[in-house]
Protein backbone atom coordinates (compact mmCIF):
# COMPACT_ATOMS: atom_id res chain seq x y z
CA UNK A 1 0.00 0.00 0.00
CA UNK A 2 0.89 3.71 0.42
CA UNK A 3 5.05 4.05 0.99
CA UNK A 4 6.13 4.97 4.54
CA UNK A 5 7.90 7.45 3.18
CA UNK A 6 4.94 9.01 1.48
CA UNK A 7 2.97 8.35 4.66
CA UNK A 8 4.79 9.88 7.25
CA UNK A 9 5.67 12.99 5.24
CA UNK A 10 1.63 13.75 4.51
CA UNK A 11 0.85 12.99 8.01
CA UNK A 12 3.63 15.40 8.73
CA UNK A 13 1.82 17.92 7.11
CA UNK A 14 -1.70 17.16 8.33
CA UNK A 15 -0.31 17.47 11.66
CA UNK A 16 1.26 20.84 10.97
CA UNK A 17 -1.78 22.00 9.49
CA UNK A 18 -3.18 21.11 13.03
CA UNK A 19 -1.00 23.19 15.23
CA UNK A 20 -1.36 26.04 12.94
CA UNK A 21 -4.76 26.39 13.35
CA UNK A 22 -4.62 25.88 16.70
CA UNK A 23 -2.13 28.68 17.08
CA UNK A 24 -3.93 30.76 14.47
CA UNK A 25 -6.82 30.07 16.90
CA UNK A 26 -4.67 31.05 19.97
CA UNK A 27 -3.55 34.53 18.63
CA UNK A 28 -7.31 35.96 17.74
CA UNK A 29 -7.31 35.01 21.34
CA UNK A 30 -5.15 36.60 22.46
CA UNK A 31 -6.04 39.72 20.40
CA UNK A 32 -9.93 39.71 21.79
CA UNK A 33 -8.64 39.41 25.58
CA UNK A 34 -6.03 42.57 24.69
CA UNK A 35 -9.65 44.50 23.61
CA UNK A 36 -11.76 43.13 26.48
CA UNK A 37 -11.12 42.90 30.34
CA UNK A 38 -14.28 40.90 30.47
CA UNK A 39 -13.04 37.65 28.01
CA UNK A 40 -9.90 37.47 30.18
CA UNK A 41 -11.35 37.38 33.26
CA UNK A 42 -13.76 34.51 31.58
CA UNK A 43 -11.26 32.86 29.91
CA UNK A 44 -9.19 32.93 33.25
CA UNK A 45 -12.24 31.20 35.07
CA UNK A 46 -12.68 28.34 32.45
CA UNK A 47 -8.64 27.84 33.15
CA UNK A 48 -9.51 27.06 36.49
CA UNK A 49 -12.72 25.14 36.01
CA UNK A 50 -11.26 22.97 33.41
CA UNK A 51 -9.03 21.76 36.16
CA UNK A 52 -11.69 21.59 38.90
CA UNK A 53 -13.81 19.32 36.43
CA UNK A 54 -10.80 17.05 36.13
CA UNK A 55 -10.09 17.26 40.12
CA UNK A 56 -13.92 16.20 41.09
CA UNK A 57 -14.14 13.46 37.86
CA UNK A 58 -11.17 11.76 39.29
CA UNK A 59 -12.96 12.04 42.96
CA UNK A 60 -15.74 10.62 41.89
CA UNK A 61 -17.80 13.99 42.69
CA UNK A 62 -20.97 15.47 41.58
CA UNK A 63 -19.95 17.56 37.70
CA UNK A 64 -23.00 18.93 36.82
CA UNK A 65 -22.90 21.96 38.75
CA UNK A 66 -19.64 22.95 37.38
CA UNK A 67 -20.82 22.22 34.14
CA UNK A 68 -23.51 24.60 34.09
CA UNK A 69 -21.15 27.57 35.14
CA UNK A 70 -18.91 26.32 31.95
CA UNK A 71 -21.90 26.46 29.94
CA UNK A 72 -23.04 30.14 31.15
CA UNK A 73 -19.13 31.09 31.15
CA UNK A 74 -18.85 29.89 27.22
CA UNK A 75 -22.59 31.92 26.45
CA UNK A 76 -21.33 35.16 27.43
CA UNK A 77 -18.19 35.10 26.41
CA UNK A 78 -19.94 34.80 22.97
CA UNK A 79 -22.29 37.44 23.45
CA UNK A 80 -19.21 39.70 24.31
CA UNK A 81 -16.98 38.86 20.90
CA UNK A 82 -20.32 39.81 19.27
CA UNK A 83 -20.83 42.69 21.28
CA UNK A 84 -16.93 43.42 19.82
CA UNK A 85 -18.60 43.39 16.04
CA UNK A 86 -16.86 39.83 15.85
CA UNK A 87 -18.30 36.26 15.02
CA UNK A 88 -19.31 34.66 17.59
CA UNK A 89 -16.85 31.49 16.54
CA UNK A 90 -14.29 33.99 16.20
CA UNK A 91 -11.29 32.43 18.55
CA UNK A 92 -13.07 28.78 17.83
CA UNK A 93 -10.16 26.38 15.73
CA UNK A 94 -10.67 26.05 12.09
CA UNK A 95 -9.30 23.01 10.99
CA UNK A 96 -8.67 22.67 7.59
CA UNK A 97 -10.61 19.22 7.42
CA UNK A 98 -13.62 19.36 9.49
CA UNK A 99 -14.39 15.60 9.32
CA UNK A 100 -11.26 14.73 11.25
CA UNK A 101 -9.96 18.04 12.40
CA UNK A 102 -7.20 17.71 11.44
CA UNK A 103 -5.78 14.40 12.68
CA UNK A 104 -6.26 12.40 9.16
CA UNK A 105 -8.78 9.75 10.72
CA UNK A 106 -11.80 9.26 11.63
CA UNK A 107 -12.67 8.58 15.16
CA UNK A 108 -9.18 7.66 15.84
CA UNK A 109 -9.22 4.62 13.07
CA UNK A 110 -10.76 5.36 9.88
CA UNK A 111 -8.76 7.15 7.58
CA UNK A 112 -10.38 10.42 6.79
CA UNK A 113 -11.16 11.31 2.66
CA UNK A 114 -8.58 14.13 3.28
CA UNK A 115 -5.46 12.23 4.17
CA UNK A 116 -6.29 9.43 1.66
CA UNK A 117 -6.77 12.68 -1.17
CA UNK A 118 -3.09 13.86 0.39
CA UNK A 119 -1.61 10.13 -0.09
CA UNK A 120 -2.72 9.97 -3.47
CA UNK A 121 -0.93 13.25 -4.80
CA UNK A 122 1.86 12.43 -2.72
CA UNK A 123 2.26 8.64 -4.77
CA UNK A 124 1.55 10.31 -8.05
CA UNK A 125 4.49 12.86 -6.97
CA UNK A 126 6.70 10.52 -6.31
CA UNK A 127 6.09 7.95 -9.03
CA UNK A 128 7.98 9.25 -11.63
CA UNK A 129 5.08 10.16 -13.98
CA UNK A 130 2.69 13.14 -12.19
CA UNK A 131 2.65 14.91 -15.02
CA UNK A 132 1.45 12.05 -17.44
CA UNK A 133 -1.18 10.89 -15.09
CA UNK A 134 -3.30 14.61 -14.84
CA UNK A 135 -3.54 14.26 -18.92
CA UNK A 136 -3.14 10.43 -19.96
CA UNK A 137 -6.09 7.95 -19.01
CA UNK A 138 -7.72 4.72 -20.08
CA UNK A 139 -10.81 7.36 -20.70
CA UNK A 140 -9.39 9.66 -23.31
CA UNK A 141 -7.06 6.32 -24.77
CA UNK A 142 -7.96 7.04 -28.51
CA UNK A 143 -8.86 3.58 -30.62
CA UNK A 144 -9.96 6.05 -33.50
CA UNK A 145 -6.55 6.17 -34.41
CA UNK A 146 -6.13 2.85 -35.31
CA UNK A 147 -9.63 2.99 -37.54
CA UNK A 148 -7.46 2.86 -40.48
CA UNK A 149 -6.53 -0.64 -40.70
CA UNK A 150 -9.66 -3.05 -38.80
CA UNK A 151 -6.70 -5.44 -37.89
CA UNK A 152 -4.97 -3.38 -35.61
CA UNK A 153 -8.41 -1.75 -34.32
CA UNK A 154 -9.30 -5.04 -32.81
CA UNK A 155 -5.88 -5.36 -31.65
CA UNK A 156 -5.49 -1.90 -29.95
CA UNK A 157 -9.15 -2.48 -28.39
CA UNK A 158 -8.10 -6.03 -26.78
CA UNK A 159 -4.92 -4.56 -25.40
CA UNK A 160 -7.27 -2.11 -23.76
CA UNK A 161 -9.67 -4.05 -22.43
CA UNK A 162 -7.07 -6.10 -20.71
CA UNK A 163 -5.42 -3.24 -19.49
CA UNK A 164 -8.24 -2.16 -17.92
CA UNK A 165 -9.33 -5.01 -16.27
CA UNK A 166 -5.49 -5.44 -15.19
CA UNK A 167 -6.02 -2.33 -13.43
CA UNK A 168 -9.81 -2.47 -11.90
CA UNK A 169 -8.84 -5.86 -10.13
CA UNK A 170 -5.27 -5.14 -9.24
CA UNK A 171 -3.44 -6.79 -6.34
CA UNK A 172 -0.01 -6.73 -5.32
CA UNK A 173 0.31 -10.32 -7.03
CA UNK A 174 -1.69 -9.63 -10.32
CA UNK A 175 1.08 -10.55 -11.99
CA UNK A 176 3.05 -9.31 -15.24
CA UNK A 177 2.69 -7.32 -18.07
CA UNK A 178 4.72 -6.95 -20.96
CA UNK A 179 4.19 -4.29 -23.23
CA UNK A 180 6.05 -4.67 -26.79
CA UNK A 181 5.80 -2.20 -29.93
CA UNK A 182 7.21 0.42 -32.11
CA UNK A 183 7.65 3.91 -30.39
CA UNK A 184 4.30 6.09 -30.80
CA UNK A 185 1.93 2.83 -30.82
CA UNK A 186 0.55 4.16 -27.27
CA UNK A 187 2.35 1.72 -24.19
CA UNK A 188 3.17 4.66 -22.39
CA UNK A 189 -0.38 5.99 -22.55
CA UNK A 190 -1.63 2.73 -21.19
CA UNK A 191 1.08 2.29 -18.43
CA UNK A 192 -0.13 5.78 -17.24
CA UNK A 193 -3.46 4.97 -17.22
CA UNK A 194 -2.75 2.09 -15.49
CA UNK A 195 -0.86 3.38 -12.59
CA UNK A 196 -3.47 6.12 -12.27
CA UNK A 197 -6.17 3.59 -11.28
CA UNK A 198 -3.57 1.86 -9.55
CA UNK A 199 -2.47 4.34 -7.00
CA UNK A 200 -5.87 5.55 -6.49
CA UNK A 201 -6.93 2.41 -4.86
CA UNK A 202 -4.22 3.29 -2.65
CA UNK A 203 -0.76 1.12 -4.01
CA UNK A 204 2.51 2.51 -3.96
CA UNK A 205 3.60 2.93 -7.70
CA UNK A 206 6.90 3.73 -9.69
CA UNK A 207 7.36 4.13 -12.93
CA UNK A 208 11.17 4.58 -14.69
CA UNK A 209 12.95 4.28 -17.41
CA UNK A 210 15.19 1.08 -17.45
CA UNK A 211 18.02 3.88 -18.16
CA UNK A 212 17.67 5.63 -14.99
CA UNK A 213 16.95 2.24 -12.73
CA UNK A 214 20.26 1.13 -13.42
CA UNK A 215 22.12 4.35 -12.65
CA UNK A 216 20.07 3.49 -9.57
CA UNK A 217 21.64 0.55 -8.88
CA UNK A 218 25.44 1.91 -9.99
CA UNK A 219 25.34 4.47 -7.58
CA UNK A 220 24.18 2.52 -4.50
CA UNK A 221 27.11 0.10 -5.51
CA UNK A 222 29.80 2.89 -5.93
CA UNK A 223 28.52 4.99 -2.86
CA UNK A 224 30.68 4.93 -0.37
CA UNK A 225 30.00 2.19 2.63
CA UNK A 226 27.40 3.46 4.97
CA UNK A 227 26.61 6.80 3.27
CA UNK A 228 22.96 6.15 3.32
CA UNK A 229 20.55 3.98 5.39
CA UNK A 230 18.78 2.26 2.87
CA UNK A 231 20.02 1.64 -0.69
CA UNK A 232 18.25 4.27 -3.52
CA UNK A 233 17.48 0.87 -5.32
CA UNK A 234 15.63 -0.92 -3.23
CA UNK A 235 12.44 1.14 -3.88
CA UNK A 236 12.27 -0.74 -7.27
CA UNK A 237 12.55 -4.24 -5.13
CA UNK A 238 10.04 -3.01 -2.74
CA UNK A 239 7.26 -1.09 -4.24
CA UNK A 240 3.54 -2.92 -5.27
CA UNK A 241 3.96 -1.84 -8.87
CA UNK A 242 6.88 -1.05 -10.93
CA UNK A 243 6.57 0.24 -14.28
CA UNK A 244 9.81 -0.38 -16.27
CA UNK A 245 10.43 1.93 -19.43
CA UNK A 246 12.12 1.63 -22.42
CA UNK A 247 13.88 -2.29 -21.52
CA UNK A 248 16.35 -2.98 -23.98
CA UNK A 249 17.68 0.63 -24.51
CA UNK A 250 20.35 -0.25 -22.43
CA UNK A 251 24.32 -0.90 -23.02
CA UNK A 252 24.30 -4.27 -22.65
CA UNK A 253 27.22 -4.97 -19.72
CA UNK A 254 27.96 -7.55 -17.20
CA UNK A 255 26.80 -5.33 -14.62
CA UNK A 256 23.07 -4.06 -16.08
CA UNK A 257 22.62 -7.78 -17.22
CA UNK A 258 23.02 -8.66 -13.37
CA UNK A 259 21.16 -5.86 -12.04
CA UNK A 260 17.94 -7.19 -14.31
CA UNK A 261 18.01 -10.66 -13.53
CA UNK A 262 18.15 -9.20 -9.90
CA UNK A 263 15.14 -6.65 -10.07
CA UNK A 264 13.14 -8.87 -12.05
CA UNK A 265 13.87 -12.19 -10.24
CA UNK A 266 13.24 -10.29 -6.85
CA UNK A 267 10.19 -9.18 -7.59
CA UNK A 268 8.81 -12.42 -8.99
CA UNK A 269 10.34 -14.12 -5.74
CA UNK A 270 8.22 -11.51 -3.59
CA UNK A 271 5.44 -11.98 -5.75
CA UNK A 272 5.01 -8.51 -6.97
CA UNK A 273 3.71 -6.96 -9.89
CA UNK A 274 5.72 -5.52 -12.97
CA UNK A 275 4.54 -3.95 -16.39
CA UNK A 276 7.58 -4.10 -18.34
CA UNK A 277 7.45 -1.73 -21.57
CA UNK A 278 9.90 -2.40 -24.67
CA UNK A 279 10.43 -1.27 -28.24
CA UNK A 280 11.66 -4.53 -29.11
CA UNK A 281 9.34 -7.50 -30.22
CA UNK A 282 9.70 -11.27 -28.96
CA UNK A 283 12.73 -12.27 -31.71
CA UNK A 284 14.85 -9.03 -30.95
CA UNK A 285 14.47 -9.77 -27.04
CA UNK A 286 15.33 -13.50 -27.33
CA UNK A 287 18.29 -12.05 -29.14
CA UNK A 288 19.40 -9.35 -26.51
CA UNK A 289 18.83 -11.38 -23.21
CA UNK A 290 20.15 -14.68 -22.10
CA UNK A 291 17.73 -17.54 -21.24
CA UNK A 292 17.39 -16.61 -17.30
CA UNK A 293 16.40 -13.08 -18.03
CA UNK A 294 13.97 -13.98 -21.34
CA UNK A 295 12.36 -16.55 -19.01
CA UNK A 296 11.20 -14.80 -16.29
CA UNK A 297 10.01 -11.88 -19.20
CA UNK A 298 7.62 -14.36 -20.24
CA UNK A 299 7.06 -15.70 -16.50
CA UNK A 300 3.94 -18.11 -16.01
CA UNK A 301 0.93 -15.86 -15.52
CA UNK A 302 2.60 -12.94 -17.91
CA UNK A 303 -0.12 -11.30 -20.44
CA UNK A 304 2.23 -10.19 -23.27
CA UNK A 305 0.65 -7.15 -25.15
CA UNK A 306 1.50 -5.74 -28.56
CA UNK A 307 0.93 -2.75 -29.48
CA UNK A 308 0.69 -2.39 -33.08
CA UNK A 309 -0.11 0.64 -35.92
CA UNK A 310 1.16 3.80 -36.48
CA UNK A 311 3.33 6.16 -34.30
CA UNK A 312 1.04 7.91 -32.96
CA UNK A 313 2.78 11.27 -32.29
CA UNK A 314 3.85 11.99 -35.63
CA UNK A 315 -0.15 11.28 -36.97
CA UNK A 316 -2.27 13.20 -34.55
Amino acid sequence: MYSYENYYKVKDEIEKRRLRAREEADARADELRALSPKIREIDEELSGTSMLLFKTACNGGNLSSIKERNKKLVAARRAEIVRLGYPEDYTDVKYFCKACSDTGYIDGTKLCSCLRKELIRATIQSSGIGDLIETQSFDNFDLECYNDNPEVYEKMKANLSIAKAYAQSFSKSSGNLLLTGKTGTGKTHISTAIAREVIHKGYDVLYDSIHNILSEFEADKFSPPYSRSEPESSKYLECDLLIIDDLGTEFSTQFTVACIYNLINTRLNKGLSTIISTNLDSQSLADKYEGRILSRLLSKGTKVLSFVGKDKRIFR
